[in-house]
């Protein structure tokens, strides 16, 4: 089985998306941040202090977690897609005031509802 990669119009979706998680993470938009991650007991989420299991449990996470200092300089990114279907996008940031890299990696999937996010990790390194 052959996969086209990158193809331009599913790239234009994904990074749309990609962009509307970003500026709802940093803006502490939650609704919007609960309607991009699929609802489904399968999405998952490593943070960078806690492992959720279910869109429920990253709902209760982002309802609880406090809104200020989102702020964050995105030094890199990559998208790739695969198919029609399938993406995955890889972000590096900063905070100001820390030396640690984060780093933030998701997996998209086409959903009848749009493009959502299936799984998430985020971590931080030295």
């Amino acid at each position: 089985m052959s996969y086209e990669i990158n193809l331009p119009d599913v790239v234009a979706e994904v990074a749309q998306a990609f962009s509307r998680y970003e500026h709802a993470l940093v803006h502490n938009q939650i609704d919007e941040l609960d309607r991009l991650f699929w609802h489904s007991p399968h999405t998952m989420r490593y943070g960078a202090g806690e492992n959720l299991y279910g869109h429920a449990e990253i709902q209760a996470f982002r309802a609880t977690r406090p809104g200020a200092g989102l702020a964050r300089t995105v030094t890199r990114t990559q998208l790739t897609t695969y198919g029609r279907d399938f993406a995955t996008t890889h972000l590096e940031f900063s905070r100001a005031g820390s030396d640690k890299v984060g780093r933030q990696t998701q997996t998209w999937l086409r959903l009848p509802e749009g493009w959502r996010v299936v799984s998430a990790h985020v971590s931080v390194m030295q």
